[in-house]
Formats: C-alpha cells, sequence, structure tokens
C-alpha cells in the first residue's frame, strides 16, 4: 500500500474516533439533566402520597421535590422531620 493511503486511512479512524468522544462528553449533561428531572418527579409523587395520606402536609415545591428525589425514601423521612420539628 501506498503511505499516503495509509496516511489517509489513520487520520481517518482517528477522526473518527474523536468525534465519537465529543458526542459522548456532549451527551453526558444532558443524561445527567434527564436522570435529575425523573428524580424530581418520583419525588414528587412520594410527596403527594404523604400528602393524600393526610398524616402531614408537606408542600410540593421543586426543592422538596429535588431532595425526595435525590435521596430517596431517607429524603422523604428528612422532610417530614423538618416539617415537624420546624415548621409547627
Amino acid at each position: 500500500m501506498n503511505t499516503e493511503v495509509i496516511e489517509y486511512l489513520a487520520g481517518a479512524i482517528v477522526g473518527v474516533v474523536v468525534i465519537v468522544m465529543v458526542i459522548n462528553i456532549l451527551t453526558l449533561p444532558f443524561q445527567l439533566l434527564f436522570k435529575l428531572i425523573i428524580n424530581s418527579v418520583i419525588g414528587a409523587i412520594m410527596l403527594y402520597v404523604i400528602n393524600m395520606v393526610g398524616l402531614i402536609a408537606i408542600k410540593i415545591t421543586f426543592i422538596h421535590c429535588f431532595i425526595a428525589g435525590t435521596f430517596g425514601v431517607p429524603g422523604v423521612i428528612g422532610l417530614v422531620i423538618y416539617t415537624l420539628a420546624f415548621k409547627n
């Protein structure tokens, strides 16, 4: 094979690898944002269920949803304790 052909092939391979790496780096923030939104929605659902039971009323705000979605059940328990201790 001619050395020019080998250089073009090597350049094309490196170019494809660089493009794939850049695409992976650019899609990472969108994946994290999507996960954050899904967790916040799950947190809102958990808070809604807590409010439907009627033992305690926790306002469904973005911060509360974020805490409940990020930390899960311990986050909801923390919000309940916070509400009982400081909001009454």
